[in-house]
Order: C-alpha cells, then structure tokens, then sequence
C-alpha cells in the first residue's frame, strides 16, 4: 500500500538585523559553493561568524557544519557534484526553476545581469550570473534594495531547493534552510508556485508560462521598471 506524500515541510522567517542577514548570506554563499580545499579552509570562519545570530539561523548553520565535518575531502566534493549537478530539483541556479532547460531562460539570465548592473556590479565572466551562491554574496555586500527583490522574485525555487535536499537528506539542506529563515515569509501564491514545482519540477516547455519568474526589468537607474519590456 503507497502511503500518501507529507506536504513540504514549511520554514518559518525569522526578524533580523541588516547585519544579521549580511553575515547569514555570506555564510551561506561560501557553504554552498563548490567546496574546494580553499573554500572548506574558510569554514572555520563561517563557524566563527554564525554564533551570534538567532538560534534558528545559527542551529542551521552548525548542523551543515557538523556533517561537512565528519566528511573527507573527496567525499564532499562527490556528495556537492553528485547533489547538485545530477538532480534537476537541487539546481543551484534560481531562473532554472521558472525557466527548465528551455531556449527562454537566456532572457531570465539577462535580467539577472541587469540587476547587478543597476546595483554598480559586474557578474563574473566564469559563472552564470543567478548561481545562488553569487547572489548570496550580492545580497550579503550590498546596500541596494535589487539584492533582496532577486532572492524574493525566486523564493519559489530557493523553496524547492530547500524541499529537495531535504528529501534525500543531504546536509546542505540545512544551509538552505538557513536562507529560508533569513527571507521574508512566502506569500499564497508564492507558496503554490512552490508546491507545484515540488510536485512537478522544472519546466521542460514553456508554452503559458513565464520564464523570468516574478524578476522586473532593472533600469540603469537601479529601480525596477514596469516600463521596460523584451
């Protein structure tokens, strides 16, 4: 008998300070890069950073870390490759869950590089420019408001992100997690967007549907535009 699927397991956000949220998106752009033996070297300063942040964001950060660190070298990097270049729902690059593996989603890319501009940022040419760890790292050093309305316009898909390394119990779930915390609450239709690419996962077609998410064109001037159109 096939028992029936538990809806997603739903995070709650927590209030933080400006500089709260800085040091949780930092931490959480340098754990969920590639882990090479330079970057796992600066987990004991992630460690260092997150012991004062609310309890919630600081148990996120401390699980991951404590499972990272019964992991070899090797290991880890398997485990990171075999997660998130191997399974659709576990993509590390935001515009995959509106747009899938469509000719569309290098409209979605171009919007994203946009933004960083309109903020005085440039991408850096060896990685697309809505890898979550970067814009982690944006949101964690800038003071421009863009940084936040690319995490929220791609809430949905942090959420499956988040779902799915839950379900195979992968340890960076718990870093996802911790971004979860540090964003606002997921609205009502934010939550079914999630609740359907949980169900269905990315789009393979685009017919109906649109590919950029809820991310606005970004006019030079840093402010979103209604206006602007592709």
């Amino acid at each position: 008998m096939r028992l029936p699927k538990l809806p997603p397991r739903t995070v709650r956000a927590i209030p933080l300070s400006a500089e709260d949220g800085a040091i949780a998106h930092m931490a959480a752009s340098i754990l969920l890069d590639y882990p090479t033996i330079e970057r796992r070297a600066r987990f004991a300063v992630v460690a260092e950073s997150v012991t004062l942040l609310p309890d919630p964001l600081r148990h996120a950060f401390e699980a991951f870390l404590g499972a990272a660190g019964t992991m070899g070298q090797q290991q880890l990097e398997v485990h990171f490759t075999a997660t998130f270049d191997l399974k659709r729902k576990c993509c590390p690059y935001l515009s995959y869950y509106a747009a899938g593996d469509t000719r569309r989603r290098g409209m979605a890319l171009v919007r994203f590089v946009e933004a960083y501009r309109a903020a005085g940022w440039e991408v850096a040419a060896d990685e697309l420019p809505d890898y979550l760890p970067m814009v982690l790292e944006f949101s964690a050093l800038s003071d421009s408001p863009i940084a936040q309305e690319l995490l929220a316009a791609h809430r949905d898909g942090i959420e499956v992100l988040r779902t799915a390394l839950e379900t195979i119990e992968s340890p960076y779930a718990h870093v996802v997690e911790a971004v979860s915390l540090s964003l606002p609450s997921i609205d009502e239709e934010t939550r079914e967007r999630y609740l359907n690419l949980v169900n269905e996962g990315p789009p393979t077609e685009t017919v109906g549907m649109t590919f950029l998410g809820n991310l606005k064109p970004f006019s030079p001037s840093g402010i979103a535009s209604e206006e602007l159109r592709v």
